[in-house]
């Protein structure tokens, strides 16, 4: 392996991708966003989405893209599907090298670096994840949607609409935040808004977040964005029952839900060092050491997800 390989850090999730292209060093180059990459919706899309923000992460650094010259660092959502996983390493394109992880774990990377802490990482799904040099590290949540991942993107949006379907029915006042959730849904009575059900993902639900938290003074949306601020609280005792850990909230939901975490939390709440696509980035720079010290310069491609 020489200097001319690059580094590619990929945090890949059900809303969208966000890149870092390095050098082997690890020295940042570029960065790029792109489509959807969590594995739940489909080995192929999340392929493209990941070539799609490599390109455009190459075309930015002003360097030729070429796969046989990437070491790719993946943290993506979905990884301890087994069938999905092994679905994704053989779509892999001809790679200098790849390592995929799950998501949470290069979130916990990117937010405390080699030090002792908590993440839940809140985005259009969500997982939390420790490590406290004791042992391994460890995880909660992440279940998937619909049955878990507590107070993601997803999760407001699946309960948020109910509000919407309770005012069609006149089961509570039509109002300004069951208005907004049917405009962004495109539904204007009962028939639409089935049509939007039958059809909708846990990316489509994640996109009624915003409404919510735009709508926080409302009853219902209060109530909602409390009942998440108790779920994350859940999630930190679980893994941190000694309640001695720095926590960071990471994700695009991390910061907006800051404040409805419980109080007695708070003081241990810490801003990530980083995001999850650097953590991937740590995790190519490992792979790339890998490849050189075992192989003086061969490629292959590694897809050695730690199994749970």
């Amino acid at each position: 392996m020489t200097q001319d390989y690059f580094l590619i850090g990929v945090d890949g999730g059900g809303s969208g991708t966000r890149l870092v292209l390095g050098d082997l060093r690890g020295a940042e180059l570029a960065q790029a966003t792109g489509g959807p990459s969590g594995l739940g919706l489909g080995v192929q899309r999340a392929w493209q989405s990941i070539e799609s923000a490599c390109r455009d992460a190459f075309m930015r650094a002003g360097c030729e893209f070429d796969w046989s010259r990437c070491v790719l660092g993946c943290g993506l959502a979905g990884v301890n599907n087994r069938d999905w996983l092994a679905a994704f390493r053989a779509h892999a394109p001809a790679l200098a090298g790849l390592v995929v992880e799950s998501d949470a774990y290069t979130t916990l990377l990117g937010a405390h670096g080699e030090a002792h802490g908590v993440v839940v990482a809140l985005g259009t799904g969500s997982v939390a994840a420790s490590a406290d040099g004791e042992g391994p590290w460890r995880i909660a949540s992440g279940y998937g949607f619909p049955s878990g991942d507590e107070a993601s993107g997803a999760w407001l949006g699946l309960r948020a609409i109910v509000h919407a379907q309770h005012a069609l029915d006149s089961r509570v006042a039509h109002d300004a935040f069951s208005q907004a959730l049917l405009e962004h849904v495109g539904a204007s009575d009962r028939d639409n808004l089935i049509v939007w059900l039958c059809e909708a993902n846990q990316t489509a639900y994640a996109g009624l977040a915003p409404i919510v938290l735009a709508h926080s003074g409302h009853p219902f949306a209060a109530r909602l964005l409390g009942e998440a601020g108790v779920e994350i609280a859940k999630m930190i005792d679980a893994l941190d029952p000694s309640g001695t850990l720095p926590v960071a909230l990471c994700g695009g939901l991390g910061e907006p839900l800051r404040s409805y975490v419980p109080q007695s939390y708070r003081p241990r709440l810490r801003a990530p060092l980083a995001d999850s696509a650097h953590g991937a980035l740590q995790l190519a720079q490992r792979e790339a050491a890998h490849l050189l010290s075992t192989s003086s310069g061969a490629t292959g491609v590694r897809g050695d997800a730690i199994e749970r």
